[in-house]
């Protein structure tokens, strides 16, 4: 696709397979249009990679992060399960909105939690809610470690952030997916991995080893989720859609 911006003219033209449209500028289509570029360039040069919450290296697009605020303010859940540890920074996101709320806990799961981060992490201000887990999303004693925390009647809310080929994701899904209470999510994240193969840091097989496709067949298989992108409790514009590293991940139990 060729995307031209004229800021004389205000105006944006899309070619792409010998169709041209050209768009004003100061537009919905012509904001989504440029936003899918800027997603792109913006993922390729580590952007995400450039912020923290209350000292902890968070790599996530902050967009994505007010997005599961609003979700989390919302559902109230009493567990969040988020899969993927990292610097540990989303759990400490997670845990100062739980702080916030008067409720909640974070359980973490990571395949391996180094001891620089996991010193860090235990060390927080905001470690009190919680709870590490070091070994593989999808092992079986892992996955009933996890659920043997969670105590019946528990609003639940889970997060996949870990490895993000599609095979992985699916087995994730399958493995947290009953667990997650009617009307909360579990989230496949990072599928923007199918729109970023083809940009130098990318994978030619993201096309479609990625989250979003795990997480669309996923939801063919199992029909008490359906794939739906949250409602913004707030909105005073004409835009609809999440400008989002996580493309067609919430997968919402009905």
């Amino acid at each position: 696709m060729k995307l031209t911006l004229d800021t004389d003219a205000r105006t944006v033209t899309l070619e792409e397979a010998g169709n041209i449209k050209t768009l004003d500028m100061y537009t919905r289509e012509a904001f989504e249009a440029i936003s899918r570029q800027w997603i792109r360039i913006g993922w390729n040069q580590k952007y995400p990679y450039t912020f923290s919450w209350m000292g902890r290296p968070v790599i996530q697009l902050p967009e994505d992060m007010i997005r599961m605020q609003e979700v989390i303010f919302t559902v109230k859940p009493d567990v969040i399960i988020e899969t993927g540890v990292a610097h540990g920074g989303s759990l400490i996101y997670y845990s100062s909105l739980c702080k916030a709320m008067e409720k909640g806990r974070i359980i973490g799961i990571d395949i391996e939690i180094r001891p620089h981060n996991r010193a860090a992490i235990e060390s927080h201000s905001l470690y009190d809610r919680i709870q590490l887990i070091e070994g593989s999303s999808t092992a079986p004693e892992i996955v009933s470690q996890v659920k043997a925390l969670v105590k019946p009647g528990e609003t639940v809310l889970v997060i996949l952030d870990s490895n993000h080929t599609y095979a992985h994701v699916y087995d994730e899904l399958e493995a947290y997916a009953d667990l997650v209470t009617p009307g909360s999510y579990i989230v496949a994240t990072d599928g923007v991995m199918k729109d970023v193969a083809d940009v130098p840091r990318g994978t030619a097989d993201w096309t479609t080893n990625n989250p979003t496709f795990a997480a669309r067949d996923f939801a063919e298989k199992h029909t008490e989720f359906v794939i739906e992108q949250p409602a913004w409790p707030f909105n005073e514009s004409e835009l609809a859609e999440n400008i989002t590293h996580w493309p067609g991940a919430w997968l919402k139990r009905v």
